[in-house]
This record gives structure tokens, C-alpha cells and sequence, in this order.
């Protein structure tokens, strides 16, 4: 496993985040420094600024209302309050993803640094919900430039389409699948106006909903689980015993998850339910299966009999040719021999 993915899923940061580490020097592996790209065995002693790490057991999702003014860095050279100060968690999560120092609202943490990755990974589509209010009117010309894709020169590209929704005179709802720099203000800004507020309400299947700001709370065991399966992670996951059965391997992750007997409960009805339907599967789709295979012997046995057939007639073809040929030579020895006399005794 490479060192930057051990980093992160030993719950202390993002895997770019652990390449910066790597390159500072802070990372060693059994006593030496590490470098970009170092490979971690099994037995193998991982220490990140003298502390010894190991990949987490317990995966930890929580759902933060970062207030305005909060910094989502774990950087304090510049005095400003962090995300982090304001989780008193036992274990150390990190943010998922970022909302710059003048937003609010809802913005994951997590030990789990795959996670963190997929969630984050450009192309996959992910939805991030906000509420903003502007400094002018909102139009339907407006809402039309915003959800059609704003040009940002800036960084040179244009935004994806996205939904908007009015909500009130000077604020509306928008919807993004993408995550560039500080966005929405750019997108506003290139429109001809400036944001005054905004607000994250949504990230994917999780809500914000009445949670305070500066509050944080669990994700309940239905986010975890819709979490989970958008981003493959319910089955797609490490197993020390690679017989089990994926069924098996899901129950195991969720009661890892959700310690309950609730949990287990529903965990094996799903599974069973998931057996059968694929029992089910099986029953429509292996006699298909036979079928064709009987239908692709019986193709094969017809090609063999024609082969035997050819071959059999190009010997009986080749036997003819064979005594004409010998007829014809008796024929032409037998007139040599007429015309001088001589016989071949030989």
C-alpha cells in the first residue's frame, strides 16, 4: 500500500494532504525518513511527527455547522479559529472537502480517508446544495446565466450546468456537482452582483437542517448507509478473509460501523433479502447459460462431423487418384515395352 493512502486511512489526513506531510518530512517509516511513493508492508512502523499511526478500526462521520468566520485548515500560523477547535472528538477527524472563512454551513468530517477521497473526487457528480443571498434582485435572466454555466476567466473555464431556484427577492437556492474555487461568489461576481450570504444546507444525502451553527452531531445509521453505498463503499472495502461471501462483508462493515443490535437486524434482513433476489437471478439465468452452451457443443460437434466428412472424402479422392495413376504407368510401361523387346524382370 502506498504511504499516502496508509496516512489516510489511518485517519490523520486527506491523501494530498499526507504527500505534503511526506514532502515537510515529517513522515517515517520504521525509524527513516520517507519519501513520495514509499511502499508500506505488513509489520512495517509508520510515525507522523513522532507518532506512531495505525489504520483506524472505528469509522467516525459527523455532520459540523461551521459558523462564519471559522477556518477549515488545520494551519493556525494565522490565529484564526479552526473546525477543528470547535469538535471535541476522541478520535481525530478531518474535514471533507472546504467552505472558505466567510461561508456557513454544513461540511462532513471523518476518520475515513477513502471516503474523504471519493467524496471529493472531480467527475463523480456529487451534489453540494447552498442557499445564497445577493446584493440585487433576482431575475429569471439571472437564474437562466447561473444554471446554464458562467464563464470564469479567471481560471479559465467555464462552470458545469447546474439547477438554481429562486427563493426570495435577493436569494436563491443553487445545486453544484462540481467544486471550484470559491464557486458561487465567482459565478455571481461574473453576473454582476456579490454575495452577501452563503449557506450550505446539503452534501449529498445529508442535510444541515436545524443543526446550530458551531454545533456538530453523528450521521444517523440511514446517512451512513445511503453514504456508503453512493460512494461503493458498503462492499468495496479491505476484508482480512477474502472467502467470506460479499453478504457477509457487509454486515461485518456495518455492524463496525453501527455497533446496535438494531443495526444487525436490518443489516440481515437486507442481505437476505439481496440472497434471494440473487438466487432468484440465478435461476433465470443459468438455464439461458446451459442452453447456449448446449446450443454452442451442438454448433461445435456439427463443424467436427463435416471436418470428419471432408477428410474422408479428400482421402477417398486422393485413393482414386492414386490407382489411376498407377493404371496409367502400367499402361505406359507396358507399351515401352512392346515397342523394344525388352522385358523388366526387375
Amino acid at each position: 500500500m502506498r504511504l499516502n493512502k496508509y496516512i489516510s486511512e489511518c485517519g490523520v489526513c486527506s491523501r494530498r494532504e499526507a504527500d505534503r506531510l511526506i514532502g515537510e518530512g515529517r513522515v517515517r517509516v520504521n525509524g527513516a525518513a520517507a519519501a513520495l511513493g514509499t511502499a508500506v508492508q505488513d509489520g512495517d512502523r509508520v510515525t507522523v511527527d513522532g507518532k506512531e499511526i495505525r489504520p483506524e478500526t472505528e469509522a467516525i462521520f459527523l455532520a459540523v455547522h461551521k459558523p462564519r468566520g471559522v477556518v477549515v485548515t488545520t494551519d493556525r500560523r494565522w490565529g484564526d479559529r479552526t473546525l477543528e477547535e470547535l469538535v471535541d472528538c476522541p478520535k481525530r477527524v478531518f474535514a471533507v472537502g472546504r467552505l472558505d472563512k466567510e461561508s456557513e454551513g454544513l461540511i462532513l468530517m471523518t476518520n475515513q480517508g477513502e471516503a474523504a477521497r471519493r467524496i471529493q473526487q472531480a467527475g463523480q457528480g456529487h451534489e453540494k446544495e447552498y442557499e445564497v443571498e445577493i446584493d440585487r434582485p433576482v431575475t429569471e435572466a439571472f437564474l437562466r446565466e447561473m444554471a446554464g454555466g458562467v464563464r470564469l476567466e479567471e481560471l479559465d473555464r467555464t462552470t458545469a450546468p447546474c439547477r438554481v431556484e429562486k427563493l426570495g427577492e435577493r436569494s436563491f437556492r443553487i445545486v453544484l456537482t462540481q467544486g471550484l474555487n470559491r464557486q458561487i461568489r465567482r459565478m455571481c461576481a461574473a453576473c454582476g452582483c456579490r454575495v452577501l450570504r452563503l449557506k450550505r444546507v446539503r452534501v449529498m444525502g445529508v442535510k444541515l437542517g436545524n443543526l446550530p451553527a458551531g454545533a456538530y452531531r453523528n450521521l444517523t445509521n440511514e446517512e451512513r448507509r445511503e453514504l456508503l453505498r453512493e460512494l461503493r463503499l458498503d462492499t468495496d472495502l479491505p476484508d482480512e478473509n477474502p472467502d467470506r461471501s460479499k453478504s457477509q462483508k457487509h454486515i461485518a462493515y456495518t455492524d463496525r460501523l453501527n455497533p446496535t443490535n438494531n443495526t444487525r437486524n436490518i443489516s440481515n434482513t437486507d442481505n437476505t433479502n439481496k440472497t434471494s433476489h440473487s438466487q432468484n437471478i440465478k435461476k433465470k439465468i443459468y438455464p439461458k447459460q446451459a442452453s447456449e452452451t448446449k446450443d454452442k457443443a451442438d454448433i461445435g460437434t456439427g463443424h467436427t462431423a463435416r471436418r470428419d466428412r471432408r477428410g474422408s472424402s479428400d482421402a477417398g479422392r486422393r485413393a482414386g487418384q492414386s490407382d489411376r495413376t498407377s493404371r496409367a504407368g502400367g499402361r505406359t510401361r507396358a507399351g515401352k515395352t512392346g515397342k523394344t523387346g525388352k522385358t523388366n524382370h526387375d
